[in-house]
């Protein structure tokens, strides 16, 4: 009797010691888990917050407001005239009207006319700050530019994603009126939620005096010439 109660107590004994270390083994897999999603999550905030403090915003000098302008350390009378010649019709007509101000590549870090892709010189691409010969010409090389994601995909084999979108800022694809989509719309400059489902409910543009008439009942005659650059009509 006393050994099968020494059997019975050492079976249990053995069974306890085996369930401890179990959940002790398990306990350190959830902690190893914890704490690489913990570092997992930590490295992608950090990363993205990188991302984000590396992208400055670059504003388009036809839409700024007035006192930014004032606040970039452009004298007086140039920030007079930039609201007076209001819309540029492109980068060339704002960089002349600049002139020769102090260090002009930085100033085009935070204000810049978006290039046409499809129209603009491949010399003129070099304006845009950390683009070179190299690059300038692959802009030029994949036109004819059907839309913004094939610039994405053409320029993305050199540079990275965030070079891509910091590109962005500086270039635009122009988009057919009756057939471009939503998503393409609203990638063109200084145009929003609102101005795109106006783009589209007067379709089909059967010229361009219709969508004149029409997005004009929205916009003043200046913008309206901004706005009129950014599309077509196929023929």
């Amino acid at each position: 009797m006393r050994k099968l109660a020494k059997l019975v107590f050492s079976a249990a004994l053995l069974s306890i010691v085996i369930i401890a270390c179990k959940e002790s083994k398990d306990g350190e897999k959830d902690k190893e888990a914890n704490t690489e999603q913990t570092a997992s999550g930590t490295e992608g905030d950090a990363t993205e917050a990188l991302e984000k403090a590396a992208s400055p915003t670059v504003v388009n000098a036809n839409l700024v407001p007035e006192e930014e302008l004032e606040g970039m350390g452009l004298p007086s009378e140039i920030v007079a005239q930039i609201l007076e010649k209001r819309p540029f019709l492109s980068m060339n007509d704002f960089d002349a009207l600049v002139g020769n101000v102090e260090n002009k590549e930085a100033l085009y870090q935070k204000i810049f006319v978006p290039f046409n892709l499809n129209t603009t010189a491949e010399a003129d691409f070099k304006m845009i700050p950390g683009v070179g010969e190299r690059m300038a010409h692959e802009f030029e090389e994949y036109r004819p530019y059907t839309s913004i994601k094939q610039f994405r995909r053409e320029i993305g084999k050199y540079v990275d994603a965030q070079e891509v979108a910091r590109y962005e800022n500086y270039v635009f694809v122009p988009v057919e009126l009756n057939t471009a989509s939503e998503e393409d719309i609203k990638a063109l400059p200084g145009v929003g939620n609102r101005m795109a489902h106006e783009f589209e409910e007067y379709r089909p543009y059967t010229n361009m005096a219709k969508f004149r008439k029409e997005i004009g009942k929205y916009v003043d005659d200046k913008e309206l010439a901004r706005l009129e650059r950014l599309v077509y009509l196929n023929e």
